[in-house]
């Protein structure tokens, strides 16, 4: 278990992270047009909020996890002081061009067709969601026992769930493409093909239609 600020201080030392936080901000930021609003669901200490209000974009932050709610309130103190960050307690209570969920945070969910018909109503037609998840085929975590116990599972299924606190699931992208339908269709999916052997997280992109 770790603090809001033990996770915020880990996210900002490392360099893996940091580098993989850098593309996903990137290409959120190409994706919205100016002025664009964006939530940030999962929004963890704010990190990410941060750059988009620093790029113009208002910004709603959901953060149910207490510790992380504290932290974000601390570090964006100055963007949510003159609305350009907005702490909101549900999805629905805002309207956005994006939705953005980094780090893995769509991976709490066992199944995620609730959570797009949720997010349907929050994107606005031909807006998108960007998510990172846990990349299922990473061999690096072929050293585990639990990835190789569930690799049948993962050919098979599509979804597996790593027993644990927090019960993290593991999707094929296209267990989540078919959960995202009819309300988005899956646009980009990277990395593809052998790279998905090499990377821990893969970025979805989901065109509301």
């Amino acid at each position: 278990m770790h603090t809001g600020e033990q996770y915020h201080e880990f996210m900002l030392a490392s360099p893996r992270d940091r580098a993989v936080r850098a593309r996903f901000q990137q290409l959120a930021l190409d994706l919205l047009p100016a002025g664009a609003a964006v939530l940030d669901f999962g929004a963890g200490t704010g990190i990410d909020a941060k750059a988009y209000a620093a790029h113009g974009h208002p910004t709603f932050v959901f953060e149910p996890a207490a510790a992380m709610h504290e932290c974000l309130a601390r570090y964006c103190r100055d963007e949510i002081a003159r609305s350009a960050i907005v702490a909101v307690a549900s999805p629905l209570a805002c309207e956005v061009q994006a939705v953005t969920a980094n780090f893995a945070v769509f991976n709490h969910f066992a199944d995620h067709a609730a959570l797009f018909e949720q997010l349907s109503r929050v994107v606005q037609r031909g807006g998108f969601v960007l998510a990172s998840l846990l990349n299922p085929y990473c061999l690096a975590d072929a050293r585990y026992r639990w990835w190789r116990a569930n690799l049948l599972n993962l050919v098979r299924r599509g979804h597996y769930a790593i027993p644990s606190e927090s019960r993290i699931h593991r999707f094929a992208p296209r267990i989540v493409a078919r959960a995202a339908a009819p309300h988005f269709r899956l646009e980009r999916l990277a990395p593809r093909g052998l790279g998905l052997a090499f990377e821990l997280y893969v970025f979805l992109l989901f065109r509301r239609v």
